[in-house]
């Protein structure tokens, strides 16, 4: 998490509405579970579907996060600090990170999806939050993994900009209902997403729970 020792004041998520800047993405995430999903539609490089879903291996994930720093780097774009909305960006912003080269990195926690195609009226922040002292002035490049509804991608972005010099938005996936399309994003599809990280359950202390067989 970003955070200024001089300045303890965070975001304020009532005062977003700063107008949006898009050159091509971001939202939040898939849940973990599957959903009922339409043909796959695509117009970058990446894994083919599998049934209803589009299955991400990690092996495509690397590749994917790459491919997505390039992207980047040829638009010129040099982020002073990547911020990766939790929990679904958090393994791309690291990756991409890393690939270009940032090292002031930060996350946001916003809650939607609750379930198997089940959100909130509309994403809410929760704690710890950003402060907004620590992005003024920065060019910062927002990461998840998918812009599925785009309301939280959109929410992030705003309340960024109100500090930041330029806020880009970065996401592996974007699904054609969404109502922001990243800066940067690797492969369209309507298909239910099936992530590497939240493909297995959750480990437990019961022998067995949380791994495959």
């Amino acid at each position: 998490m970003v955070s200024s020792p001089d300045a303890p004041s965070d975001l304020d998520p009532s005062s977003a509405g700063a107008a949006p800047v898009v050159v091509e993405d971001d939202v939040a995430g898939d849940p973990d579970a599957a959903a009922p999903a339409a043909a796959a539609a695509s117009s970058a490089p990446g894994p083919a579907p599998s049934g209803e879903r589009e299955v991400l291996g990690w092996l495509e994930f690397g590749e994917a996060a790459r491919h997505l720093a390039r992207d980047v780097v040829a638009a010129d774009f040099t982020p002073d600090v990547i911020v990766a909305v939790a929990r679904g960006g958090l393994v791309l912003a690291g990756a991409i990170s890393y690939a270009l080269d940032t090292k002031m990195c930060g996350s946001i926690n916003v809650e939607f999806y609750t379930g198997v195609d089940e959100r909130l009226p509309e994403p809410v922040l929760l704690p710890p939050t950003l402060d907004a002292p620590a992005l003024a002035g920065k060019r910062v490049l927002v990461v998840d993994d998918v812009s599925d509804s785009g309301r939280t991608l959109a929410l992030v972005r705003d309340l960024l900009a109100e500090v930041a010099s330029e806020v880009r938005t970065v996401c592996l996936y974007s699904k054609p209902q969404t109502i922001l399309e990243p800066d940067f994003t690797w492969k369209r599809t309507s298909q239910w997403i099936t992530f590497p990280w939240s493909a297995l359950p959750p480990v437990t202390r019961d022998a067995g729970q949380g791994d495959a067989s």
